[in-house]
């Protein structure tokens, strides 16, 4: 079976990001086509990349670098969801997108952003930086509103409205994830 990551993209104290992930997570536990599993930046404690080599040459030399590349190995797909910060991405989640380079290549991603403007912006900004990793991103994304998807700016309130972007998001990353898998073998 698939094993899908879904990657709480923010380490900011009061961050949406790891609420969000596990709703992803939720939904992609009813499938059954895939496992979803939580791969949490805050949990890693990254420091700012400081690997002397560039991580395309697959050289790690500090612990740390070795287990975030170990864990992301593992995965043959992926799930972002993204905050949006002065229209791109979170510094946490390009930074440890940064480490690795091999271990990320020939997968499939899907991108949940959050923001003002349902992190329209960092959507496309992340989608970049996958591209140069060898990550293809699906068509569909899940933009979410800090205005309409969240009491108070705080409080995750998923609407029903909200379940078909999803749908389409995670159908996408399983199809693209199973055909990746054979160009990785």
């Amino acid at each position: 079976m698939l094993k899908i990551a879904v990657i709480a993209g923010s380490t900011r104290p009061g961050r949406k990001a790891e609420t969000v992930a596990k709703w992803v997570i939720e939904h992609g536990a009813k499938r059954g086509d895939a496992t979803f599993e939580l791969v949490d930046l805050a949990s890693f404690h990254l420091p700012i990349l400081d690997e002397a080599m560039p991580a395309s040459m697959g050289q790690y030399a500090h612990p740390h670098t070795k287990k975030w590349a170990e864990t992301i190995a593992k995965y043959d797909g992926f799930v972002f969801v993204t905050p949006e910060y002065n229209h791109s991405i979170s510094g946490a989640l390009k930074n440890a997108l940064d480490f690795i380079y091999q271990e990320w290549n020939n997968k499939a991603a899907g991108i949940v952003g959050y923001g003002g403007q349902g992190a329209a912006r960092a959507v496309e900004h992340l989608r970049g930086i996958l591209g140069e990793l060898q990550i293809a991103d699906v068509r569909s994304a899940v933009h979410l509103s800090m205005i309409n998807d969240f009491e108070g700016w705080t409080t995750f309130k998923p609407t029903a409205a909200l379940e078909a972007p999803l749908k389409a998001m995670l159908d996408q990353v399983v199809s693209w994830s199973t055909a990746l898998k054979t160009v990785r073998k």
